[in-house]
């Protein structure tokens, strides 16, 4: 069989395996029968002699459709996504229409946009680092449209280009840069960026994950107010060189829903400038938070969220299945191999849980619970 469509790495977790294909820097979680058919299978040396092996196990098995079946999962897991490398447009400095300045800490930057719409994808979660200083930024971020493509420039390099509906694409892209720049690092020194919040104690942090309403940056905001720290909200970047969550100073999204719930929480809520990019996320408040104490934090658990109104908290162990599933599709992994060893790594020693709650001070508490577990880890 053609073994270069093997898994570079297969790692066990409890009942799954997880195999991680280099050509396509793809996760696949299976379990253990499918993984020893697929291993049969990549062991043969040719189709007839893995019908022979399966008929010998049981004949009334359709071999045939088996070794079809797992020559098309394995073309899949070989398929290679596309890439920006091949793209090119010119820069255009026309499109300036709108300049802001920003610093963090001492790191000055700045971003111009070409309308109010596209302000709207990366200026809010960081307003609060405007400032209105004349500096000299050491880095010029552009973001405009030019033939329905939405392109993102640093110092008039292109770094993305994509369909203008997938702005969220850039702003993925956007953080990234701005990460790297803020802490003084490439794009291949991350091991990947997170899509979830991650929460610190002052010593450890955790990654709360979940999907598009299910409560993670709520949680957090709700968890800052009662004394955690942010460490970041919604892109969560882990470096390979320790595999610790670094800080991101953007800004937690609010939306309407939670209003209610984090007004009598949060000093001076309301005056939050309201945001509204489109109809389906509606009114959106950012919440700024204190900078962390450290600028990075070991990350010791990986929290599903999932907020259902009126329930009891509760704080279950979950299968590397459901977390990956969770995690994976909307978040960065670095294709370098052995980064994507160490992201095996750290999983392996990294508890998976499912949260569900309703009520503050119990969800508080259940947190606190869970952070005393790692003390002097």
């Amino acid at each position: 069989m053609n073994n270069n469509l093997a898994p570079t790495y297969q790692r066990l977790f409890g009942s799954y395996w997880v195999l991680w294909y280099e050509t396509s820097n793809s996760y696949s979680v299976v379990d253990d029968d499918f993984k020893h058919l697929l291993y049969d299978y990549l062991e043969c040396v040719s189709f007839d002699a893995f019908k022979s092996k399966i008929a010998r196990v049981d004949s009334s098995l359709d071999a045939d459709t088996i070794a079809k079946n797992l020559q098309s999962y394995l073309e899949q897991c070989n398929a290679e996504h596309g890439s920006d490398e091949l793209l090119s447009t010119d820069f255009i400095v026309s499109k300036r229409k709108i300049s802001k300045q920003y610093v963090f800490k001492d790191k000055a930057f700045q971003v111009n946009f070409d309308s109010d719409l596209i302000k709207k994808t990366i200026h809010p979660s960081i307003a609060h680092l405007e400032t209105e200083n004349n500096v000299s930024p050491s880095v010029i971020f552009d973001i405009y449209i030019e033939s329905d493509q939405l392109c993102l420039f640093k110092n008039e390099v292109l770094v993305r280009i994509v369909p203008k509906q997938n702005y969220h694409f850039i702003q993925g892209k956007f953080a990234m840069e701005l990460l790297s720049f803020i802490h003084d690092n490439e794009e291949s020194d991350w091991l990947g960026t997170f899509h979830g919040s991650t929460i610190s104690d002052g010593e450890n942090s955790i990654l709360f994950v979940g999907a598009s309403g299910k409560g993670k940056s709520t949680l957090c905001a709700l968890l800052t107010a009662k004394g955690f720290e942010l460490v970041a909200d919604d892109v969560s970047p882990m470096l390979a060189a320790d595999s610790h969550i670094y800080h991101n100073p953007s800004a937690i999204s609010i939306k309407k829903g939670a209003f209610s719930l984090l007004r009598p929480l949060v000093n001076g809520f309301d005056e939050l400038p309201d945001t509204v990019f489109n109809k389906t996320k509606g009114v959106i408040k950012y919440l700024p938070c204190k900078t962390p104490n450290k600028n990075h934090y070991p990350c010791r658990a990986i929290i599903m969220v999932n907020y259902t109104k009126d329930s009891d908290t509760t704080l279950e162990l979950r299968s590397i299945k459901e977390a990956l599933e969770t995690l994976i599709p909307e978040s960065w992994l670095s294709p370098d191999p052995l980064h994507a060893k160490s992201f095996l790594d750290w999983l392996s020693k990294t508890p998976l849980y499912q949260l569900t709650y309703s009520d503050t001070e119990s969800v508080t508490e259940e947190i606190t619970k869970c952070f005393n577990r790692f003390k002097n880890h």
